[in-house]
């Protein structure tokens, strides 16, 4: 048994693909193939069930899996203490973010982190949470930002802040000139949302009453929150959007934003990294970092 093929098991267990396992691997296809074959061989059990659509984790193989994630983890350790990087703050930093928190809080955060911590540049990865959770737990991405729940075995989570909703609507709306909302009120409007996938839309779709979190009727979604302003500035509808894309830079002439009433729907947001992280200190600095961001919007909930 050698580290090669546990890497080669977990590609292959990610990707469920022998041919994207290999590409992920920087091998051929029968190399992989091989490689899998001697290693069940030599262990006496099937790990993975082939068929012609796709690979299957057999279910004693899944167990095998998480083993070779955490030897390669601990391998990753001796590497770094071989490069002599007990400055944590030293090299690039693969970080996830989602969607509607990326575009708003980066340009806050980066220049932060980027006169704290200048040998560490971060590697981004804009995507859903459920894409993320994967790339955290395989280590394709050290850390991430994510809004809570956000509950993965292996990985630890620290709330940083508490952000409230806000109701926008278009200019001339009935609506455009009151001074709350209560969000019941929502289920007579064509209510804009974010396509299936964000999990902003199902934290809006529950924060309001009498819409449903499974319909998605042509014209009423939309791939970003940019999209969703347009949307609204256009007149198709409303919409709520979380406090940090409500920033002044980022509004809309066209397009009033009106307070919840309370109690105000919020989301919290937090960064997650592996248990076996072997640079704490750097995830330590980012989450230092994002609590100094100064927006008056967000209620900072550690120190």
């Amino acid at each position: 048994m050698t580290l090669t093929e546990l890497r080669y098991v977990v590609a292959l267990a990610q990707e469920r693909h022998f041919g994207r396992a290999a590409q992920k691997c920087f091998v051929t296809q029968p190399t992989l193939s091989l490689a899998l074959a001697k290693l069940e061989e030599e262990l006496g059990v099937r790990l993975f069930e082939r068929n012609k659509n796709e690979v299957l984790v057999t279910p004693l193989g899944g167990e095998i899996v998480e083993q070779a994630r955490r030897v390669l983890d601990e391998v990753g350790k001796i590497a770094s203490l071989a490069r002599g990087s007990q400055d944590q703050l030293a090299g690039a930093l693969h970080l996830g973010v989602i969607p509607t928190i990326g575009p708003y809080l980066l340009p806050e955060l980066v220049p932060i982190l980027r006169k704290r911590t200048p040998d560490m540049p971060l590697m981004i990865e804009e995507n859903f949470t459920g894409n993320l959770v994967p790339m955290l737990r395989d280590g394709e991405i050290d850390a991430a930002i994510v809004a809570l729940p956000f509950v993965v075995t292996g990985v630890k989570t620290r709330t940083l802040y508490e952000e409230p909703f806000s109701v926008v609507v278009p200019e001339g709306h009935a609506w455009a000139k009151r001074k709350h909302v209560r969000p019941d009120e929502l289920a007579g409007e064509n209510l804009l949302v974010l396509n299936a996938g964000h999990c902003f839309r199902e934290q809006v779709l529950e924060a309001c009453p009498g819409q449903s979190n499974t319909a998605s009727p042509e014209g009423r979604s939309g791939s970003s929150l940019e999209t969703i302003r347009n949307m609204v500035a256009s007149g198709l509808g409303v919409s709520v959007l979380p406090a940090t894309a409500l920033q002044q830079r980022y509004m809309n002439k066209l397009v009033r934003e009106i307070p919840f009433a309370q109690p105000v729907p919020s989301r919290k947001v937090a960064i997650a990294w592996r248990a076996s992280f072997s640079r704490p200190k750097a995830v330590e600095a980012v989450a230092q970092a994002i609590l100094a961001v100064k927006l008056s919007c967000l209620r900072k909930l550690a120190a």
